[in-house]
This record gives structure tokens, sequence and C-alpha cells, in this order.
């Protein structure tokens, strides 16, 4: 299976998306920690573009075809990258469990992004301004949406869990809200 979490700097998807790659014994993949990595190694400088995608891709397609769960940590802003999450696991005959992760309450959203601890070596955190401008792009296909505004880790991850339990029992993830 192929959990794919998306959501900008600073909602909680990386604290969600660990504590679920955790409890399942999952491949985690974060794109902020591929990118980082190419960054540093000096073959690609600054802005890796779609690079550290490609990677997580190709890493998702190889774990998936070996049977195991893959959880991918991204902010996934586009319809293109969100397509592309999809297309692996259907190349990997694998489920897809598509997550977006909001706060939407913009003082406590601006607060985590201008408060938050750098956990990747080397890697410089947005700013306010940045994850305001940043493209993102509407999710326009039902997904699993968990808005952390107001709640602790441990509420969130039980409305994550409970949504993923309706899902993956054949139910159907929460529709979008109105963009």
């Amino acid at each position: 299976m192929l959990i794919v979490f998306g959501g900008l700097p600073g909602t909680g998807k990386t604290t969600l998306s660990r504590e679920v790659a955790k409890e399942r014994g999952a491949v985690y993949l974060r794109i902020d920690t591929i990118e980082q990595a190419l960054r540093a190694s000096d073959c690609l400088a600054g802005d890796v573009g779609p690079a550290g995608y490609f990677v997580a891709y190709e890493l998702a397609r190889a774990n998936l075809l070996l049977g195991g769960t893959v959880v991918a940590d991204s902010v996934n802003p586009i319809a293109i990258t969100r397509d592309a999450w999809r297309d692996i696991a259907i190349r990997a005959s694998a489920a897809v469990v598509e997550i977006e992760v909001i706060c939407s309450d913009p003082a406590e959203h601006r607060a985590r992004v201008e408060t938050r601890e750098v956990d990747v070596p080397g890697l410089i955190k947005p700013t306010w301004k940045e994850v305001v401008e940043r493209e993102y792009e509407p999710w326009p296909r039902p997904r699993i949406l968990v808005d952390t505004a107001g709640r602790t880790v441990a509420e969130a991850l039980g409305d994550l869990k409970a949504q993923m339990q309706t899902v993956l029992s054949g139910g159907k993830p929460l529709k979008p809200t109105e963009e």
C-alpha cells in the first residue's frame, strides 16, 4: 500500500506521516530529506526542481513491488505530483490512500511555520510569506482530509486513523471541501 501525504509546510503532515509509518512498519519517504541530500551531494544546489520527487517515486515503486507499505511525505502541491504517486501505486498493483493535512487557523499555522524546529541538517525552513505564496492547487478528488488546527497530535492522529479505517474497509474518504 502507498500512503501519500500532502499539505503546506507547518500543517503537521510530517508529524502525522511519521506516526503512520512507525505504526505500519512502512518505508518512510520524505521529500525534504531527499532534496536536502541532493543539495548536499554538490551535484544539485539550490532549487533541485522535481529531482527529489523522481527519486522518491522510484524508491516507492521498488518497495511496493517488494510488497512493502510506503508512506510518502511531501507538500504534493500540484495535480502532476498527486497523479504521479497514484500512477506508481497502480503500476505496482498496490492500493493507494491519499491524505491532505491542513491547518485551517491562519494564526496557528503561521506560528507553527515560524517556530518549528528543522530536523533535516542543512534544510532552510520556508518563511510564512513563502508558505502562503507557494503554488498549491486545490485537491479535486476525494481524499482523507485532516485539519490539525486547535487539536493535539493525538487527536489529529485519532481522526486520521479512523478515516483510514473507513477507507481501507471500503468506505469513501471525506469529500473535498469547497476551495
